[in-house]
């Protein structure tokens, strides 16, 4: 593992900064991972101090921070912001990673600002790890691009099956299409050429179109489509899943029968539920940059925040960017797609 720290915007989040603070924390004592905060040093050092953790995690400091209803323009307005800061470090080298909680639109313009892509990288994606069984599903682009071309759909696809192949060791990751149809001719004017690109790209196994209710199926190891229908699927797929633990919820505290058999179930409700829940993945990562930058939920408690510096310190281990960019530059110059 780099022994160099993973930088994190201690001022991003609807909990910053003590829950941050919190989370670097624990990555640092109960992962073994070397953590920078960064924003104002004296919010933070009194907030170490309740951790008694001042002389095991230090400061960077960063006077001015993103709030969360800020868009991309915050990036220009506060180039001295936590996250502008956290970026700054790691294409410096002097971070391995930038881990923030904070606005998403915030983020992704920072970072395109401040690392840069990757050479031929278009634009860079958001990949979310989906909790298929029995490895993950990435889904991308969840957010990043709400306009998107055919060709970028390809590109997200290369930028996808390269994460796949790092973090979960899958040797030729299956690509899928997101659309209204498992029909080539299915979907609007986008998805029917990006199928046409798709499927004439030899360097991804591409296995067809998928529909919404396959997202949790297993049918691909990583799903593609443009930023704004990615986004919808995944907070429609979260909002789904926290009803549907509502209500069992509800159901099970209803019946005194209902609760004992919940209790005999404990055990496996409890695993189902870490499975399902989004901060126990660690969050969404930015793909296609020069740099490694996770996004952590915006409602991130010290758990979320741990497992976002764990997912940041895992893929810089296993060269993401390296491994992107590698991806990207073959494909560029064999078939010439963008």
């Amino acid at each position: 593992m780099s022994d160099k720290p993973i930088a994190l915007d201690a001022m991003g989040g609807d909990h910053a900064p003590h829950e941050v603070v919190a989370g670097a924390v624990h990555a640092v004592r109960e992962r073994g991972l070397s953590v920078v905060l960064v924003g104002p040093p004296r919010v933070l050092y009194e907030a170490l101090e309740d951790h008694r953790a001042t002389k095991e995690v230090p400061i960077v400091r960063a006077d001015e921070a993103l709030a969360m209803d800020e868009g991309a323009l915050a990036s220009l307005r506060r180039p001295r912001s936590s996250i502008a800061i956290a970026c700054h470090l790691v294409r410096q080298g002097n971070a391995s990673a930038a881990v923030s909680a904070g606005s998403t639109a915030g983020i992704v313009a920072t970072g395109r600002l401040r690392l840069k892509g990757l050479p031929g990288v278009l634009r860079p994606a958001i990949a979310v790890a989906l909790p298929t069984l029995p490895k993950p599903t990435l889904l991308l682009d969840a957010g990043a691009n709400a306009d998107a071309k055919p060709e970028m759909l390809v590109q997200f696809a290369h930028l996808g099956a390269a994460y796949a192949e790092t973090a979960f060791s899958i040797g030729k990751p299956r690509v899928g299409l997101l659309t209204i149809g498992g029909e080539a001719e299915k979907g609007n004017k986008l998805t029917r050429r990006a199928h046409e690109l798709l499927t004439a790209s030899p360097a991804l196994h591409f296995v067809g179109n998928v529909e919404g209710h396959d997202l949790l199926t297993g049918l691909a190891d990583v799903i593609v489509t443009d930023g704004f229908t990615g986004n919808v699927a995944l907070k429609t797929m979260e909002g789904a899943v926290q009803y549907a633990f509502t209500e069992l919820r509800n159901t099970v505290n209803a019946h005194r029968a209902a609760r004992l058999g919940a209790l005999m179930q404990r055990g496996a409700l409890r695993d189902l539920q870490r499975r399902l829940d989004s901060e126990a993945h660690g969050g969404a990562v930015l793909l296609g940059l020069t740099g490694t930058v996770v996004i952590a939920h915006g409602s991130s408690r010290a758990a979320g925040i741990s497992a976002a510096c764990q997912l940041a310190a895992d893929l810089e281990k296993g060269g993401v960017v390296t491994r992107i960019g590698e991806r990207v530059a073959s494909t560029h110059r064999t078939h010439r797609l963008w």
